[in-house]
């Protein structure tokens, strides 16, 4: 029973790829009609004014797909721009895998696309069919125009094709949908050897922003201690230092400034514990990423429904870097977003945990309006993570994070 539950869950989420796929698909196939017309007007010399769009309009269905293929397994590494220039784009590698994928997946990702959804829909029309085929002349049994539904005994058959094409969705829906990937996973990323230099120069900014990261952070610390703590034990030494004196000339006064020492003393000790739990919030050990979060969102302001979806721990490092982007997302939807409500999701999906954070306030978020959104992308870059911001004028935000977590 837990193995048809797996290949139904399996084969749901195949038919999520499929849909996805299928769009895709259809932009390919615009995309080559496009390139085809242009490369048969630039014959003669008319299409050469409109080859680069052209290239670029290959280009743009290709980072659609590679960023859906990136959700659903392993990151595909998105080029630059095309290359300016006829000549020196025809020559870049990029571009001619492109067009070879873009011809290719228009056919196999539209075949594959119409095939996956067309099993579960004939499934449910001719499974129910016994139950409506009344309603339809005799000879107009659904999908089958050779097929004469002259009784329930016949319409029953149909209902028996139909349970069929339910087995058939159920089994090979996930065989279609890595079908259908398989043009842009052979085809989209870098070719040999790019994908080397494009990997140093990615660790090599990701270095620079860990770095950056780390500098940031010891700098908010310091502060923490300077303009905090160290002002409060300054203060519990001058006070234990008049206690001492007034000991002597006024006992009763020196029971008052101890006990204002006291006082100092408490107060740093706790701004002390909150910068400890700045550097790694205890919480996490105590109550895992699931408590933490949920800690999270019941101290929001805003009101906040939260969904964790992560059987397994990831490293610390993860669960951490996880749960201070929801802390400085939901304190920016606090202080900048007016909103009325949140949604924050947390899954771990193909060794990659998935953060998403939407509210539905007002909008126009801005990385460079210093609102801690630039602080969040250096964290999560540092990690080699990723992190996509939406925030159109009117609203909704939404911000979405993954970071590696292993297999």
């Amino acid at each position: 029973m837990a193995y048809v539950r797996g290949r139904v869950r399996a084969s749901v989420a195949a038919l999520e790829h499929l849909v996805g796929g299928l769009g895709t698909a259809t932009l390919a196939l615009g995309a080559l009609l496009w390139a085809a017309i242009v490369a048969v007007a630039c014959v003669g010399g008319v299409g050469l004014l409109a080859a680069p769009g052209a290239l670029r309009a290959v280009r743009w269905v290709s980072d659609r797909e590679r960023a859906r293929l990136s959700r659903w397994g392993e990151p595909i590494p998105t080029p630059g721009p095309v290359p300016t220039g006829l000549r020196t784009a025809t020559r870049d590698p990029f571009v001619r895998r492109e067009l070879g994928w873009v011809a290719l997946y228009s056919l196999v990702g539209l075949v594959t696309g119409l095939v996956g959804i067309a099993l579960p829909l004939y499934a449910v029309q001719d499974g129910t069919f016994p139950l409506w085929y009344r309603l339809v002349p005799p000879d107009a049994a659904p999908g089958i125009v050779w097929w004469r539904i002259d009784g329930l005994s016949d319409a029953l058959w149909v209902g028996v094709l139909g349970v069929g094409c339910l087995a058939a969705a159920i089994w090979f829906s996930p065989v279609l949908a890595r079908l259908q990937a398989w043009p842009g996973r052979r085809l989209l990323p870098p070719p040999p050897g790019v994908d080397l230099s494009l990997r140093v120069a990615e660790l090599t900014a990701t270095r620079a922003a860990a770095l950056d990261a780390h500098a940031v952070e010891l700098r908010r610390i310091e502060r923490s201690l300077h303009d905090g703590t160290q002002n409060r034990l300054v203060a519990v030494n001058v006070l234990l230092g008049a206690a001492r004196r007034a000991v002597r000339r006024n006992p009763d006064r020196a029971d008052e400034i101890l006990g204002q020492a006291q006082d100092a003393a408490e107060q740093a000790l706790g701004e002390l514990r909150t910068v400890v739990r700045g550097i790694l919030p205890p919480v996490l050990d105590d109550r895992g990423l699931a408590g933490a979060l949920a800690g999270l969102a019941g101290s929001c302001a805003v009101p906040c429904r939260l969904e964790v979806d992560v059987a397994v721990r990831c490293a610390a490092s993860v669960e951490a870097t996880a749960y201070f982007v929801v802390a400085e997302a939901l304190t920016n939807v606090v202080r900048h977003s007016g909103a009325s409500r949140v949604d924050v999701a947390v899954r771990r999906e193909h060794g990659r945990l998935l953060v998403s954070v939407e509210d539905d306030g007002h909008g126009d978020a801005d990385e460079t309006r210093g609102s801690g959104l630039t602080g969040i992308r250096r964290r999560v870059e540092a990690y080699d993570g990723r992190m996509t911001l939406t925030s159109p004028p009117g609203g909704p935000t939404r911000m979405d994070v993954e970071l590696p977590c292993g297999s």
